[in-house]
């Protein structure tokens, strides 16, 4: 039998998890391929790009030994076409509708982008309404994997740990939900294969975020 959970508080991750980043990824990349004069290797090795990146591991045999150049570039490209280039996954609009009527929401992501920015762009999507407090990279000294922004959200909605939940795509979702003590869930929607999201002893594996109207009471 499934395990279920009775939670007041559901932090989603964006990318992988809400919205399909892929082709953000993949044109930013690209990009910076350009920028430093260098032919952009299959795309396989595109969408480990921003797996490292975020984990702070070594790029320099995928970026052809010029990082120091690429990755400001890289990085700029990302946030200045996230917002055009990405799109609600599946099922995302609904799912949200019926999580918001369950527990309070809040919108945890690792983009380096104002907080106003990122609003719009999910008004933009017609999903900014469902979250009730939302952290960027830019609200926080030390983004996921540490618990901080958790934290914030926990101190703004004025829940406890224990009634909360971390569903995401990524291993620092789960990271940072296990060090701040709340449930994780790890989704397969986005760039992690199931064996390593596994490696983090998540609490469930789900397919994807509307999976969890089965597992949300």
């Amino acid at each position: 039998m499934q395990q279920k959970f009775k939670v007041k508080c559901i932090f989603l991750d964006l990318d992988g998890t809400l919205v399909d980043s892929n082709p953000a990824y993949i044109e930013a990349a690209r990009i910076a391929f350009r920028a430093v004069g260098k032919t952009p290797p299959p795309t396989e090795l595109l969408l480990e790009l921003p797996k490292r990146v975020e984990q702070g591991r070594c790029i320099e045999d995928i970026t052809q030994g010029t990082t120091d150049e690429f990755l400001p570039v890289y990085l700029d490209a990302y946030h200045s076409i996230t917002g055009k280039e990405t799109k609600l996954l599946p099922n995302v609009l609904a799912t949200l509708e019926v999580l918001s009527k369950k527990a309070k929401l809040a919108l945890i992501t690792m983009r380096h982008v104002p907080n106003e920015v990122l609003k719009k762009e999910l008004h933009s999507c017609g999903i900014s309404k469902y979250f009730a407090h939302i952290v960027t990279a830019l609200d926080t000294e030390k983004p996921k994997p540490d618990p901080e922004a958790l934290n914030i959200c926990i101190e703004a909605l004025a829940v406890e740990i224990c009634e909360c939940v971390i569903a995401g795509d990524s291993i620092n979702d789960l990271r940072a939900g296990k060090a701040a003590g709340v449930k994780t869930v790890a989704l397969l929607s986005g760039l992690y294969s199931k064996d390593e999201l596994e490696q983090e002893n998540p609490d469930l594996v789900l397919a994807n975020v509307s999976s969890l109207l089965d597992v949300i009471e």
